[in-house]
Parts: structure tokens; sequence; C-alpha cells
């Protein structure tokens, strides 16, 4: 694999870490600003919805840019949010911090274009898989280390270290980075045709759905985890961190299963069982061994189905392969945002507890959507590239 890769990789280690740390620390930022939870949660929902909307303007702005001093304005923009967010003393301030950070999130589409155009189509689920192992592993790393910090010593102390991060990783770009990148950057040509076929809207519909699935309940893991089986700070950081290793074995399982049983196999099978753990999650509650082991499945199911989906994307059109993978990062965090939304509001009649049972009619509907766009996709395929 070209070693431009595992540089990604860290920078998306980044990213994720500070996107999806404050999920672990809601109740102390909460406290500190004078909200509750459910509004505080909807930190997420101004990242991701920043990340939905402004990031694709973004990414079309900077298209005509070499690929190094792009990838290298997403990293600072990103760093300059999180600053923002470290300083923030209402809830207004910290959204706009967040809206930030999520223009500068423009980061990994861009990366996962590159990707695409650097590997060679039978490796493609595997250098995808490794361009995101850097989201995985924030999950093992950087939210249950950020989680521990945060209980421990404030909210800001995470959040502060990953605008240390961030600069660190704007140097090794800067610095390791070619400057004649062979890579296509986003931009408006044939965006009318590309979303006008139903096997593209289907594919992204899937995307919308299971992230809304899953981040009914991510949004809000912390206190989910804490209704389900209290625990101290270390326990909490340690569950989270077994979880984030589930989800680094399933972005390496799917990039395996990809290129090996294709992406519709590989995603109905992931679908299913992430589904299945969402029903079984709040029947584990009091008995921490189980609720483990429904966790760490869903994450193997959850994580895994990232790289299959993009994969579906770039086969559809490896000409419009930049702009499709970056309408996907807007499915993916337009689920963030509505399911941070449809979570929170769910929390005063469900309860923390049994949050995991909204996300579970999501899947069901993706299941659908995933038979619809396979139908679909061979055909239109083929007629995307001809048009081109």
């Amino acid at each position: 694999m070209p070693r431009l890769l595992y540089l990604f990789a860290l920078c998306n280690l980044v990213i994720g870490t500070g996107a999806f740390v404050i999920s672990g620390i809601l109740a102390p930022i909460g406290a500190d600003l004078n909200v509750s939870v459910a509004a505080a949660g909807q930190a997420m929902t101004a990242y991701a919805l920043a990340t939905a909307v402004l990031a694709p303007i973004a990414l079309i702005v900077t298209g005509g840019w070499p690929r190094r001093r792009a990838l290298c304005f997403a990293m600072i923009v990103f760093a300059a949010g999180n600053l923002l967010c470290a300083f923030a003393t209402t809830l207004p301030a910290l959204l706009i911090g967040r809206v930030l950070m999520g223009v500068g999130a423009m980061f990994t589409p861009i990366a996962a274009g590159i990707t695409v155009a650097l590997v060679e189509p039978a490796r493609r689920g595997r250098a995808l898989s490794l361009v995101f192992l850097g989201i995985s592993l924030s999950y093992v790393i950087g939210v249950p280390l950020g989680a521990w910090l945060g209980l421990r010593y404030g909210w800001q102390v995470p959040v502060t270290l990953v605008v240390a991060a961030s600069l660190v990783g704007v140097a090794l770009l800067a610095m390791l980075l070619p400057r004649d990148i062979q890579a296509p950057g986003a931009s408006l040509k044939n965006l009318g045709g590309v979303l006008r076929d139903p096997a593209v809207l289907w594919t992204l519909s899937l995307t919308l759905l299971y992230f809304i699935a899953i981040f009914v309940v991510f949004s809000y893991i912390g206190p989910v985890l804490q209704a389900l089986h209290p625990m101290s700070a270390e326990k909490l950081s340690l569950t989270l961190m077994l979880f984030g290793l589930s989800g680094v074995a399933g972005t390496l399982i799917g990039g395996w299963a990809n290129d090996h049983f294709g992406a519709q196999r590989s995603l109905t099978l992931q679908l299913s069982v992430l589904g299945a753990m969402m029903l079984l999650l709040p029947l584990m509650q009091g008995s921490y061994p189980a609720m483990l082991l429904v966790l760490v499945i869903w994450g193997v199911a959850g994580f895994g189905m990232m790289t299959p989906q993009q994969s579906r994307l770039a086969t559809l059109s490896l000409v419009h392969a930049p702009l499709l993978l970056s309408l996907n990062t807007s499915m993916l965090y337009f689920g963030t945002a509505f399911g941070a939304a449809i979570g929170g509001a769910a929390i005063g009649p469900l309860g923390f507890a049994h949050l995991a049972w909204v996300g579970v009619p999501f899947t069901v509907a993706g299941l659908f959507t995933l038979l619809i766009s396979g139908r679909k996709a061979g055909l239109l395929k083929a007629g995307l590239d001809h048009a081109h």
C-alpha cells in the first residue's frame, strides 16, 4: 500500500477523536455550560450538519487546488474549530467551534478520493479500510482517553489536546506529501446527472439510514452505558476502548469482505447484525459481560460497513468518485445529525437505557434500500460511465 495512506489514517485518527470525544463527556460539558445533557449533545448535531452541508461546498471551492494544499487547509480549519471549543463558555460558542470543525472534516473525503485514484480496483477495499482505520482507532485511543481525561481533569483538556494533534498533522502533511499528487478534486461538473441516477440515490440513502441508527445511541454513549450498568470513569473508558477495538476489527474485516465477497453481500450481513444488536442492547441492562458482548458485535458490524459502502459508490462511476465520496460523507453526517436530534428527543419518553430501540427501524429501512439499489446498480453504472 502507498505510504501516504498511513499518514491519512493518522490524520483521520485526530479528526475522529475531535469529532466524537464529546460523546463520552456530555455530562461535564452540560454542567459547565449550564445546559442539559440532551442540549449539550446537539454539539454533535452542529458538527454533523456543518460536515454535511458546508464541507461539500468547501470541497468544491478547493477542488482546483493542489491536493497537498487542500489537505493542509482542512486540518488547519479543524484545529481552529477545536480551539474555539476549548475556550467556549456558552453553548452557542461551543456550537460555532463545532461548525468550523465540520468544515475541516472535508479532509476525510479528499483523502478517500486520493486513495481511490492511487490504488488498483482489486486492492481498493483494503486501501480504503486502512485510511478509515484512523477513524476506528479514534474509538480505541481518542474517545476512551478523552473521556477519562475529561471526567478527571475537565472536558477542555481532551479538546485542547486535539488542537495540538491537529497542528502536528498539518506539519506532517506539509513535510511528507508530494506536491504533485495525481487525483481529481470535487467539482460541480455533471452534478445534476449524478444526482438523478436512482442507483446513486438509493446507495446514498443507505449511508443516511444506518448512521441515523448508530448515532441515535452513540451521540449519548456515555450516559447510555451508565444507564445500562453504572460504572467508574476508568471502567467507562475501558468499555469505550473495547468498543473501539471492535471497530478496528470491523474496519479491517469490512475491507477484506468487500474484496472477497463483494459489497452487496457484506453489507447485507453487517446491517442485519447491527439491527439485531440494537434490539438486544437494552435487554442486557444490569449485566456488564452481556452488554459488552453485544456492544463489541455491534462495533464489528457497524464499522465494517464503511469500506464496502465507499467501494460501491466508487464502482458506480470511477470518474465521479470524488464527488460521490463527498456526497456519501454528507449523508454520513446528516445521519449523525438526525440521529443525535432523534436520540435527544427520545431520551425523555424512553430513557437512556432503551435508546437503542429507536435505531432498529432505520436498520430495517436500510436493508430495504440495499435490496433496491443492488438491483439497479449494475445497469446504472454502465449508464453513468457511458454518459461520461
